[in-house]
């Protein structure tokens, strides 16, 4: 079955469930029996979902989560338990900058959060997931194209495509697949936070005229994580996004 060893439930461990996209895609996991873990800053509001306080630019933060915390939850007591688990790298940094105004310290932090401190947390946890288990990173439309004043997110979204991939050729023959889900603008707290009202006037870009909800990402997320023949996918969900 999906829970592993023992008859465990599955387990969803999710970066960043406190809102947005997290938030709902610790939803859907929960509605499909799975144990929700959120590794974050902020608690996630959902009452069954287990919180472990973490700051993702911290390198030594996320390898003390992951291996006590995290570890501790996942063995039920037994160091050698393995489980069905389902680890979707979502947390994100997003602001503002350019080639001529970069801020090294914020292109580090969002290397950090993205590419890092998952890197950190596959080390720990692929030795205890069952095949059957998943890794889903969350990309951006601006993983596989730019757009002006984004240098620090653009770069550490393309970078998030190399590491599903390479993630994807290290674990052949596990039974553990990973794909990279890349949302179109999608109405969150962060995307309203930093276009303000603007945020509305750009669905115009896309077929339907709407932002996409951060609902319709988790239930792919949920897809994917159900889906091996996915490994290895970059899966667009943008509503189809008008080429210039």
């Amino acid at each position: 079955g999906r829970g592993g060893e023992g008859g465990a439930s599955p387990i969803a461990v999710v970066t960043g469930a406190s809102s947005g996209i997290g938030l709902e895609t610790a939803k859907v996991f929960l509605e499909a029996g799975y144990e929700v873990i959120n590794i974050s800053r902020s608690a996630c509001p959902l009452s069954p979902v287990v919180n472990l306080p973490c700051d993702l630019k911290d390198m030594a933060s996320i390898a003390h989560t992951t291996s006590t915390d995290l570890n501790r939850i996942i063995s039920m007591g037994d160091k050698h338990r393995k489980r069905n688990i389902c680890l979707v790298h979502n947390a994100a940094m997003f602001f503002g900058d350019t080639a001529v105004e970069m801020d090294a310290e914020k292109l580090k932090d969002a290397l950090l959060v993205q590419t890092v401190s998952p890197s950190i947390m596959n080390r720990s946890l692929i030795p205890r997931m069952t095949p059957g288990s998943s890794i889903i990173f969350i990309g951006s439309t601006l993983s596989e194209k730019a757009v002006g004043g984004t240098l620090s997110y653009s770069t550490s979204k393309h970078a998030v495509v190399g590491l599903m991939r390479a993630t994807t050729q290290d674990l052949f023959g596990t039974g553990i697949h990973t794909s990279l889900v890349c949302p179109g603008f999608t109405d969150t707290p962060m995307l309203r936070k930093h276009l303000g009202d603007d945020a509305d006037s750009i669905a115009s870009n896309n077929a339907y005229g709407r932002l996409v909800k951060p609902e319709e990402i988790a239930k792919l997320v949920l897809t994917t994580a159900h889906s091996p023949a996915l490994n290895g996918s970059v899966l667009h969900a943008n509503l189809g996004q008008h080429q210039t």
